[in-house]
């Protein structure tokens, strides 16, 4: 094996089973806590840590959404940089290319999830967790983050009360790169709580988690949601326009002051809504300064008339497609490297690095973005693993990881003083060309870095991946070749 080849042998990503006693990176796995669909928490002890602890690992074994890979990886970014007693004690965290996991401080309370078994709730109760949570969350707004899945199982509490946030995997956080709005092109959020903007691909509207909270309060106080249980977008979509029914129908003792607060909180308008998580905490904590509109003595949810004017306005309001980022984030250059991690020569990755480091390395104010493509069929069943069962998603992303750290290293981009200065991700496309342009366009990508592929008549004649993004991309593209191997295999 060459030097070249020694050097791009990325590592294969095996996460054999987790038992009681294993010992991961210092920690030491006591006790299995829970099994959910996306991940695994363990208690853990370590030598120098003595606060208690939990150690999250998700769960892989091939066929898994994307979405919750990425969402896994977005965790691991936002959690180190919160601070403050509304969220766990970040301590830790493992890469994809050893064993993914973060670690964190263990909060000793429960999750808010086993108190919706006994809705409806005493108002005075109902009342007492929305203002904890919306204090959480203006402490989270306040942080730049919003955090976009609120719901009873994200919300935990301290012994003395404070409510506790967790699950960061959809959240977006106003300092660092969106991974699940730069991939997805699905609305992210959990279907009952998800606020009418985020159905329209707006994430950066921290009024969102308003709706949420008041998604919760309704649901604790009548044991109903206001738009029931959706599973397709088309359900999601009626928030928009469908009114819920006033809770006071539900529960005769709400008084109209509370009705007031959770009608607003399930405006459809953001604008509508409470201007601040700081604001509604204030009103669910001061009833007698609540100011009185018609939504406080409403007693039945608008008729058809009202339905198709509200579904009227929603159809010509819809929000513009999004050339750049969120105005809400200062804008910075973003370089795309393409990377063939599965097909490329060595020759090739090196030639890529070295063209990226020459790009960047007078540019500290930019961005790179590695993507391979792992390419799906257009019609059958994909292969979602390899032959020893391996998930193939992220066999790619920790090739990919490994082919950019050199790079890495050389450029610093892991310097925490640059925030996110680089991502990885993993499309899943049956067209890589076709998912390479549309990326770099959704993300407004300044500039592109490819290999080319040979040069044979077979290719020239279906035209190549790196020829399609040089024609149809909307930024400047560099294709690279390794003149010693004569392109790719």
């Amino acid at each position: 094996m060459s030097d070249n080849e020694q050097a791009d042998a990325a590592p294969v990503a095996r996460y054999g089973p987790l038992e009681a006693g294993q010992v991961i990176d210092g920690f030491r796995l006591e006790e299995h806590l829970h099994q959910g669909g996306m991940a695994n928490l363990w208690r853990v002890t370590h030598p120098d840590h003595a606060l208690p602890m939990i150690m999250k690992v998700p769960r892989i074994k091939g066929g898994e959404d994307p979405a919750t890979i990425v969402g896994f990886e977005v965790e691991q970014m936002i959690l180190p940089i919160l601070r403050g007693a509304h969220v766990p004690l970040f301590i830790a965290k493992g890469d994809f290319t050893a064993r993914p996991y973060i670690v964190m401080e263990h909060i000793d309370g429960p999750s808010l999830r086993p108190r919706l078994d006994h809705a409806p709730l005493p108002v005075d109760e109902v009342v007492g967790v929305g203002a904890r949570v919306a204090t959480a969350l203006h402490d989270l707004h306040r942080q730049h983050l919003v955090h976009l899945d609120v719901k009873p199982s994200n919300i935990m509490f301290r012994p003395d009360g404070t409510a506790v946030m967790v699950d960061f995997g959809l959240s977006r956080h106003d300092h660092l790169p969106d991974l699940l709005d730069e991939e997805f092109t699905l609305p992210m959020g959990t279907g009952p709580y998800m606020s009418p903007e985020q159905i329209q691909f707006v994430r950066d509207e921290p009024r969102s988690d308003l709706f949420a909270l008041g998604v919760m309060l309704y649901y604790m106080l009548t044991g109903k949601r206001p738009f029931g249980q959706p599973d397709s977008v088309r359900g999601l979509r009626e928030r928009l326009y469908r009114e819920p029914v006033p809770p006071r129908v539900l529960r005769p003792d709400c008084p109209p002051w509370l009705q007031e607060i959770i009608l607003r909180c399930l405006e459809v308008d953001p604008e509508k809504r409470h201007d601040t998580a700081a604001m509604l905490a204030f009103d669910l904590t001061h009833p007698e300064q609540v100011a009185l509109t018609a939504r406080a003595t409403r007693m039945q949810a608008g008729g058809r008339i009202d339905t198709f004017r509200r579904w009227f306005a929603a159809v010509g309001n819809e929000p513009k497609e999004r050339g750049n980022a969120s105005s809400n984030i200062a804008q910075h250059t973003i370089v795309m490297a393409a990377v063939d991690v599965a097909g490329a020569t060595p020759g090739l990755m090196e030639a890529l690095r070295e063209a990226l480091q020459r790009s960047l390395q007078n540019e500290r104010s930019a961005r790179l973005a590695c993507v391979t493509v792992m390419k799906t069929k257009r019609i059958g069943l994909d292969e979602l693993t390899d032959k020893a069962g391996e998930s193939v998603h992220v066999k790619l992303l920790v090739q990919l990881k490994h082919w950019a750290r050199p790079l890495v290293q050389a450029l610093q981009l892991d310097d925490p003083a640059r925030g996110a200065g680089v991502t990885y991700q993993v499309l899943e496309a049956p067209d890589p060309a076709n998912a390479i342009v549309e990326f770099a366009r959704r993300n407004a990508v300044d500039h592109i870095v490819m290999g080319a592929r040979s040069s044979s008549a077979m290719r020239r004649f279906l035209g190549s991946v790196s020829a399609r993004v040089v024609a149809e991309s909307d930024c400047s593209v560099t294709v690279v070749r390794d003149m010693a191997g004569r392109g790719t295999s």
